[in-house]
């Protein structure tokens, strides 16, 4: 079954070209290295909540917007085989800075249970 590494992270709002700039190379390193599918989402409805929510979870600002995305891998073991050398890519040199705060960036890995 699919494996899923999904993620959440607060981007400058004023940086929106700029992350989707940044994600679209990115997915094309993922995708080199085995990823089936990178999807990217900017946060449009993501109300603030007083126990959990995600902004409290990537402790965004008022000037930032949560993204959330995912990739697609074949499977677990794939994922696991190439990850590493997807996140060592010389290609990530070349984009430069990321336009967000890495350090709160959220992301974990994903089994499919359910694919309708």
């Amino acid at each position: 079954m699919t494996y899923v590494m999904a993620y959440a992270a607060p981007v400058p709002t004023g940086k929106k070209a700029e992350y989707s700039e940044h994600s679209k190379f990115a997915a094309e390193i993922f995708k080199s290295h085995g990823a089936t599918r990178v999807v990217e989402c900017w946060g449009d409805m993501v109300p603030p909540g007083e126990v959990t929510s995600f902004p409290l979870a990537v402790k965004a600002g008022e000037d930032e917007t949560v993204v959330m995305g995912w990739q697609e891998w074949p499977d677990k073991a794939t994922h696991d085989a190439n990850i590493q050398n997807a996140m060592g890519d010389p290609r990530f040199k070349e984009m430069g800075p990321m336009p967000f705060d890495g350090k709160r960036m959220i992301f974990a890995g994903f089994e499919t249970l359910l694919d309708i």
